[in-house]
């Protein structure tokens, strides 16, 4: 599986994510500065200052494209897409469908814009990048962090005023956050990269029990953290979008798909459906990534024609009062 990372400035697909029981543990990013409207940062807002790389596949980078598209900062922050398909070099930009070249730092490999911000830098080369044109430099690149930053601090410059994160749900929204990353969110790698069946097992148990806890609560409530559209949503949403197309089969986590469950089922389509969010959904890339990509998992590379998934049909969820 050719995830390259760098060393001290030097590229590398020799190295691992997995420990000796076969567990995958993912690396933690490393460029965490934040942009503040109140000018507590050297990062400040300012209208097309930053730049997002992302993948249209990636779930992580596709939080951040979501909050960038109901904030209304598409035309307050650029963007970059690079290939699906990623090879030896890691993340690739091409003039593809569906891709946007690197027109800031013209980078061909997306290690590139990294080894720019710090020529000796080691760690993953990861989506998403979120740029500042002005310091030339990586403010962050954890998705968590920029959609926080995307709907707080660009407030001065989005067509939205909605606040994805209020005050009196932050506690809440963070903690539902941390809830799901871990068995759900990262779950899915944690199942589909294991190389041991104690690691697969213990992963794919605790997703699943997870998602069953969540068609419970979404029961008798239309949103994770109750009848208001959170960042919670979204961090959730670009797992189970992926989810039946790509990590019930791909990855293994075959116990139920997500149409299975009624609730989930249609909580992922309200969300599919909310103003601006179909537009930065893209299956195509999202399949082709997966299976040609991950090599270790899919040898063959074939990238399967099914399942067919109609995420626009009605939903039940405007039941609940919002």
């Amino acid at each position: 599986m050719p995830l390259g990372m760098l060393v001290d400035g030097q590229w590398t697909t020799e190295w691992t994510e997995r420990d000796q029981q076969g567990r995958f543990n993912r690396m933690p990013t490393r460029f965490r500065n934040w942009i503040k409207a109140d000018k507590s940062s050297e990062f400040r807002p300012e209208l097309n200052r930053y730049h997002l790389y992302v993948c249209l596949a990636c779930p992580w980078a596709h939080r951040t494209l979501i909050m960038r598209s109901i904030k209304g900062l598409n035309n307050a922050i650029g963007l970059s897409i690079v290939d699906p398909e990623m090879g030896d070099n890691g993340w690739e930009f091409s003039d593809n469908s569906g891709c946007i070249p690197d027109q800031v730092n013209g980078a061909k490999y997306l290690r590139e814009v990294y080894l720019k911000a710090n020529a000796q830098y080691t760690g993953r080369v990861t989506v998403p990048i979120l740029w500042d044109k002005q310091k030339q430099t990586i403010v962050n690149n954890e998705s968590r962090e920029i959609i926080r930053m995307f709907d707080h601090e660009f407030q001065d410059y989005a067509e939205s005023e909605i606040n994805y994160c209020p005050e009196s749900l932050k506690p809440k929204i963070d903690h539902t956050i941390d809830a799901i990353y871990e068995p759900i969110n990262n779950g899915v790698y944690r199942s589909g990269f294991a190389s041991s069946q104690l690691a697969y097992e213990e992963a794919v148990t605790e997703l699943f029990q997870q998602l069953d806890h969540w068609e419970t609560v979404l029961k008798t409530q239309r949103y994770l953290c109750g009848n208001q559209l959170t960042e919670a949503d979204i961090c959730l949403f670009t797992t189970l979008l992926r989810f039946d197309a790509v990590y019930h089969g791909h990855f293994k986590c075959n116990l139920r798909r997500i149409i299975d469950y009624p609730n989930l089922w249609n909580y992922l389509k309200d969300i599919y459906q909310y103003p601006g969010v179909k537009e930065t959904c893209n299956l195509d890339h999202i399949k082709r990534h997966y299976y040609k990509s991950q090599t270790q998992v899919n040898p063959t590379r074939i990238v399967p024609n099914g399942p067919i998934i109609d995420f626009e049909e009605p939903h039940n969820r405007d039941r609940f009062l919002t």
